[in-house]
């Protein structure tokens, strides 16, 4: 059992920036690969980034390529979501997620076994 608690969320202006914190418990961290999702309301919960248990291999939703990156410190158990840029439709509840195996789509929630609680992120106009 992996638990999971985001941090770092807020209000922002459209062209700000948050950094965005996944704490995990457990002595395994470092050998999940783990991902970010975000849920706006009334729509469905869509992937967002992805990284690699080793941090070499990240993949990002095309509506945030080149303005987040998500990286990790597995010294410190700690998963990051740096968004830059941010525009108000990045407004969501944004949730960290630990994926196993390797098996199967790094975009798919289905694929992902642990979740956190959420931190809302809101951009304003």
């Amino acid at each position: 059992q992996v638990q999971l608690v985001e941090s770092g969320g807020g209000l922002v202006q459209a062209g700000g920036s948050l950094r965005l914190s996944c704490a995990a418990s457990g002595r395994t961290f470092s050998s999940y690969n783990m991902g970010w999702f975000r849920q706006a309301p009334g729509k469905e919960r869509d992937f967002v980034a992805a990284i690699s248990w080793s941090g070499r291999s990240t993949n990002y939703a095309d509506s945030v390529k080149d303005r987040f990156t998500i990286s990790r410190d597995n010294a410190k158990n700690t998963l990051y979501l740096q968004m830059n840029s941010l525009k108000p439709e990045d407004t969501a509840v944004y949730y960290c997620a630990v994926r196993r195996y390797s098996s199967g789509a790094y975009y798919s929630r289905g694929n992902y076994d642990y979740w956190g609680q959420g931190t809302q992120v809101t951009v304003s106009s």
